[in-house]
């Protein structure tokens, strides 16, 4: 009977071994976690030259995960003393390769960087620091996971780890039949009340779902679990199973997202690398393995110090820490901040809409989701940052009770790569579904007209910016016997103005005369050839009746701001597979500017200064925003439902749109709305002064009120731009006759006209002698 139930188990557990040991094989073996993928912004590039200012700089390490510990010598954190700073940057892999880990100290001087050194080294050409992650493609499961090698974890985590949790881990076969026994005892003499943990970190790995095992407490499960731990023993190696428990190992919780592992344990409790770890934050990491939702530092942070405590003693008791260490690491606060450091799902959803758009040409969802890709996009944190604050403090101070809620969408872009540097989809940015920054299509008004006026210069023989043009009543034939009589949004005509004033002063009639000198078909062929916009070439297009999205006014605008280069935007700069291969870099290298296009760009560049330093955009001056003489357009369409503006400097562009859904008037014009976002944007955004290149160009001074080269002296004189070749003959400045003040008589005078007698001459006054 005894050999025949002898038989039967075995006939049982056999097969069920058979079974389980191919599950091992299978879920383990190949060791396929789902990772996700993950997306960062552009590295920050620190140079002599750059604008930069210390403000900006924390903002843009305090994304990257970056601490201020008052040293600068740990990983991950740095040093700011006034305008130095020493960072100890992480080495991370880009699509341009590996880049290794360094100490810098950066400084900065007159809102740039002035210097670029290793620490006690050379000067350097220029510093790369890792980018900030901005957002997480999960597959189906909700799990944040970074896959570590063994080597690349600290020594005292993996030992600590074992004193703590496993200290028979080397020598067992997976199960540790002594800790079972005592485990049981202490169970049986509590009366059921007391447990007490047997599991090895083999039977931990077991359990934690990695093979599929259950939660439930009951005699199978665990039954499971020690057969599970047996064949992996048998099967692979400690440092097989130890580098799979520290990737899967479960350590907390933020909504829907489980964290998982030792990796993306570091930068959720910590904002660092697991290499970066100190000797306390090592510490409440192992000790969060027993229970970290009991243990959570942020919610429970006393029983979070006594069971960092407890693993630091622990550390003491095996040697791996001496007692000086011990001492003070004990005596450290616990030093977990206050947000988690791995990133939300897509906290920037209208940037990672446009980074969708741009990989799904190459990439469909599915192949993102999950795949343990490195996505690198050019976002800058600082200039996102900027950007939204400047949003939400405008649409603050405007709306009202009379006015519509307001809405905003906003592209700002590199001027120099084309890269997209923030978005702003909504007037919150945090929300997902239309991103109007993409995808509203609103009257642009005003913002094309730049492009009419580079048509006319594009003929020089016959239009330059001194050019007189009547801004007087035009009426223009439309077919079918149909007029159009556009006027001016302040109800005049100004006469004869010359070409750039008419711009600066976003002029109708004026401009429309120059649109249909140049032709409304050209204007439409212009904007398609520079941003792949389809408009209609009938002559409203002249002042803007075409609906387009702020993406499409940048990528328009790109064209002026980059000195007339075809440049194209991009989000994306390349994608690096999960073992650092690159696997698609976007070539984002813009041609160089014919010289054609350069001309253009820059005579309409000119004029777009005036814009600002006395247009319609001359309230940036009060701003104190002068210092960039940037170049600027507002627009406005009819009866206020549509303010716009598209402004650059020597680095950024930016274009602004400000609205309501409903398509309500707001009452707000270009410089009311929309420039008061770009104002605030650039208040706090280090950029560069814009300059405009001479190549191709020539300059006079213009006589007042005739299109003629004359003296600097002459009065009223002006200096601008021509094509060289094309600047007006000299003609010498007129000499002034001088104004001849005679005394009058002495009987005469304006008492004489009311018939009162001459005022008695009074004796000059003179200076005292000096002694």
């Amino acid at each position: 009977m005894t050999l025949a139930l002898l038989a039967l188990a075995l006939g049982f557990l056999i097969p069920y071994v058979v079974h389980l040991n191919n599950q091992v094989s299978e879920r383990f073996g190949q060791l396929r976690w789902q990772v996700p993928t993950r997306v960062y912004a552009r590295p920050l590039v620190l140079a002599p030259g750059v604008a930069m200012d210390a403000a900006t700089l924390r903002v843009e390490l305090a994304a990257a995960g970056y601490i201020d510990d008052g040293k600068g010598q740990a990983v991950s954190t740095y040093l700011r003393d006034g305008n130095r700073f020493v960072i100890s940057s992480r080495g991370y892999i880009d699509v341009d390769g590996r880049v290794p880990a360094q100490r810098i100290e950066v400084r900065l001087s007159g809102s740039q960087v002035s210097r670029v050194a290793a620490v006690g080294g050379d000067t350097l050409r220029a510093a790369r620091l890792d980018p900030a992650r901005i957002a997480t493609l999960y597959g189906s499961k909700q799990e944040e996971r970074r896959l570590v090698r063994l080597e690349e974890v600290p020594d005292l985590l993996v030992t600590g780890l074992q004193a703590v949790e496993d200290r028979d881990f080397s020598r067992h076969h997976g199960i540790d039949l002594s800790g079972i026994i005592r485990a049981l005892w202490v169970t049986v003499r509590s009366g059921g009340q007391t447990r007490q943990g047997a599991s090895t970190l083999t039977q931990q790995l077991a359990r934690s779902g990695l093979l599929g095992i259950g939660k439930e407490r009951t005699l199978r499960r665990k039954f499971n679990e020690i057969l599970y731990a047996i064949i992996m023993e048998v099967r692979y190696d400690k440092r097989t199973i130890l580098e799979a428990y520290l990737n899967q190992v479960y350590l907390g919780q933020r909504g829907s997202q489980a964290i998982h592992g030792m990796g993306s344990g570091a930068e959720f409790w910590f904002g660092r690398r697991v290499d970066g770890l100190s000797t306390e934050q090592i510490a409440l990491l192992i000790g969060l393995v027993k229970g970290p939702s009991y243990y959570d530092p942020r919610r429970q942070p006393e029983r979070a110090l006594d069971r960092r405590n407890f693993v630091l003693g622990k550390l003491l008791e095996n040697g791996l820490i001496d007692q000086a260490e011990h001492d003070r690491a004990k005596a450290a606060p616990l030093g977990v901040p206050d947000q988690p450091g791995l990133v939300a799902a897509n906290r920037f959803p209208g940037y990672i809409d446009l980074v969708r758009r741009q990989l799904g040409k190459d990439y469909p969802e599915s192949a993102l989701q999950g795949a343990g890709l490195s996505v690198f996009t050019g976002m800058s944190p600082s200039a996102q940052a900027y950007a939204e604050g400047a949003v939400a403090h405008t649409i603050k101070t405007l709306e009202n009770r009379r006015r519509p809620e307001l809405q905003t969408g906003l592209v700002l872009t590199d001027v120099h790569s084309g890269d997209v540097l923030a978005v702003v989809g909504s007037r919150d940015p945090g929300e997902h579904g239309f991103n109007r920054a993409v995808e509203a299509q609103r009257p642009v008004g005003s913002l094309l007209k730049p492009f009419v006026y580079m048509l006319g210069l594009a003929r020089p023989n016959q239009w330059s910016l001194a050019t007189y043009v009547d801004d007087s009543p035009v009426t223009v034939q439309l077919s079918r016997g149909r007029q159009w009589k556009p006027g001016n949004s302040d109800g005049r005509s100004h006469g004869s103005v010359r070409m750039i004033d008419a711009l600066a002063n976003s002029y109708n009639q004026a401009t429309v005369r120059i649109g249909m000198d140049a032709g409304p078909e050209r204007l439409a062929q212009l904007i398609n050839v520079l941003a792949g916009i389809k408009a209609e070439g009938n002559p409203a297009l002249i002042l803007g009746s075409t609906d387009q999205s702020p993406y499409a006014m940048a990528q328009l605008y790109q064209f002026l701001a980059s000195g007339g280069q075809i440049q194209p935007l991009h989000a994306v700069r390349g994608v690096v597979a999960a073992d650092g291969t690159l696997l698609k870099r976007y070539d984002n290298t813009p041609a160089p500017a014919q010289d054609g296009d350069r001309v253009a760009a820059n005579l309409v560049t000119v004029a777009l200064q005036q814009v600002v330093s006395a247009g319609t955009a001359r309230g940036l001056l009060a701003d104190g925003l002068g210092r960039l003489d940037a170049a600027g357009k507002t627009g406005t369409s009819n009866d206020g439902r549509d303010s716009w503006y598209a402004g650059y400097t020597g680095d950024h562009l930016a274009v602004v749109w400000m609205g309501n859904d409903q398509n309500e008037p707001t009452g707000l014009y270009g410089a009311s709305g929309a420039m008061r976002v770009w104002s605030g944007i650039f208040k706090k955004l280090p950029s560069s002064r814009l300059t405009v290149s001479n190549q191709g160009l020539e300059w006079a001074w213009l006589a007042d009120g005739r299109n003629e080269a004359t003296d600097e002296g002459c009065p009223g004189a002006r200096r601008l731009p021509f094509v060289a070749g094309f600047a007006p003959a000299y003609v010498p400045c007129a000499p002034v006759e001088p104004e001849v003040i005679t005394e009058p008589e002495q009987g005469g005078g304006w008492r004489s006209w009311f018939g009162l007698p001459p005022r008695a001459a009074e004796s000059p006054q003179t200076e005292p002698e000096q002694p």
